[in-house]
């Protein structure tokens, strides 16, 4: 597809992955906001207990919404879901804003859990299905983009404003994800999936910015017709093979994702920085920290479809456990009273921002584009619903877990933990991931569920099929 196409893709994928910066906002919100709730003059008097509770009761939560959510994209379409995910936000940051104890916090942050497991269970889902088969690598980076964003924000405004003033900002960007995603198109495999082919030749002109889309549609009206020749069932994904292989190299590269220790590191950020004490104010190394971010998630959505999902992944977990390691070191001196670390103080603001950038090229915002491509159409809601209840669940322990072995073992011990668990991951990639850059979803089909025989046939920028059963 031509360059002066492809921008009407990339301002659908950046309306629709505003949702995944309100995400990131609730993420990155407890780096500069713990540190004021555990001072002696808090505005609200909180425990070390109840801080832990903070960080990790949004992702707990977060795991009761994908089931809906995935029920809700098959009956009225991801478009009209991800718009939902909206409300919980809207709803806790006004609970913030009035809130005057930590139960009402507590309340604040489950509620915009269930809008953080509806966008991460939509969102690749509907990127997945607008984009061109050469671009939808960068597209589903996008969600990790604008998630980095989100907890820039918080990292730079947090620690000068009120939480009043912090949750007034935080608030307008779910709004704003409403006023203009409500303009963009449906996917236009929704519509092919509930008869409505008018429709889904409209939903694709818009996208492609052409008038002639019938060869293309008929492409996508083969494949959706073909899956769903057979209704899905939750206990297809455990039962037929090409599911479980999908499934099982899902939940690999998510669990290397948060056991890397990406999740303690962005939630208490200002915490360990300042535990640290590396020569930089928490504050200031925190915005270094999210600006790293930023700027390498926007890099791995130009790299993603170039060097391909694998190298970037293994990169990517090659790096920060390596980091880890080297972080637990430092504080083990620490612990020690090593003499050694007079000349070792600057070790965090360099291996943080390494760590950072190792994580976000690759284990940040590879996952999503290979959740978006790997299922067939008929249980693709499902399969990531799964997913993101599993990765709900291995985030809240991280979160939760992190504080509970920093306290009582230390810090290093919990580093060394994430190191250990990183090389893990890079084993995982390395034996079972298959590549899938800039294959149709026909093609990355055929690769896991092998008991199909499928000739293709190469379009202007599609792929046909025929399948012949074995």
């Amino acid at each position: 597809m031509s360059n002066n196409r492809k921008w009407r893709e990339y301002v659908t994928a950046l309306s629709a992955t505003l949702i995944t910066a309100a995400a990131g906002t609730t993420v990155g919100w407890t780096s500069p906001t713990l540190p004021i709730l555990l001072a002696e003059d808090s505005p609200i008097q909180t425990s070390a207990d109840q801080s832990s509770w903070i960080a990790s009761i949004m992702i707990l939560c977060s795991a009761a919404s994908p089931i809906p959510a995935s029920y809700l994209a098959d009956r009225i379409g991801t478009k009209k879901t991800l718009l939902l995910a909206a409300v919980p936000y809207i709803i806790g940051w006004i609970l913030v804003m009035f809130a005057g104890n930590v139960p009402t916090i507590y309340a604040s942050r489950l509620i915009s859990g269930l809008g953080y497991g509806i966008a991460y269970t939509t969102a690749p889902m509907y990127l997945g299905e607008i984009a061109s088969d050469n671009v939808r690598g960068a597209m589903a980076t996008l969600i990790t983009v604008m998630s980095k964003f989100g907890i820039l924000s918080q990292y730079c405004i947090g620690p000068y404003v009120s939480m009043l003033g912090l949750a007034s900002f935080n608030i307008a960007i779910p709004i704003l994800f409403v006023v203009t995603f409500s303009t963009m198109p449906e996917s236009p495999y929704y519509y092919i999936k509930s008869g409505q082919k008018q429709e889904a030749e409209s939903s694709l002109r818009k996208l492609r910015g052409k008038s002639y889309v019938r060869e293309e549609l008929e492409s996508m009206n083969s494949l959706v017709t073909e899956n769903m020749k057979e209704k899905s069932r939750w206990k297809d994904l455990f039962l037929i093979e090409g599911n479980k292989r999908g499934l099982m190299i899902l939940m690999g590269i998510y669990f290397t994702q948060q056991f890397c220790g990406s999740t303690a590191i962005i939630s208490y950020a200002q915490q360990i920085f300042g535990a640290a004490d590396g020569g930089l104010g928490p504050e200031e190394s925190c915005i270094l920290f999210g600006t790293v971010q930023l700027f390498t998630s926007a890099m791995s959505s130009q790299l993603v479809d170039r060097l391909g999902r694998k190298p970037l992944l293994l990169i990517s977990s090659c790096g920060v456990g390596l980091s880890n390691i080297i972080i637990g070191a430092y504080f083990y001196l620490k612990y020690q009273n090593s003499d050694v670390l007079i000349n070792l103080k600057f070790i965090p603001n360099v291996v943080i921002p390494i760590f950072i950038f190792s994580y976000t090229i690759g284990l940040a915002t590879v996952p999503f584009a290979i959740t978006s491509e790997i299922f067939p159409t008929n249980i693709k809601s499902k399969a990531t619903c799964v997913i993101q209840i599993f990765v709900a669940l291995m985030t809240f322990a991280v979160t939760k877990l992190y504080q509970v072995v920093a306290d009582n073992l230390g810090n290093y011990v919990a580093f060394w933990g994430f190191g250990a668990l990183s090389v893990a991951g890079v084993i995982f990639i390395l034996i079972y991931l298959p590549e899938t850059k800039g294959q149709s979803f026909a093609a990355i089909q055929e690769k896991l569920y092998s008991s199909d025989k499928v000739v293709y046939e190469k379009g202007e920028d599609h792929m046909s099929r025929v399948k012949i059963t074995l």
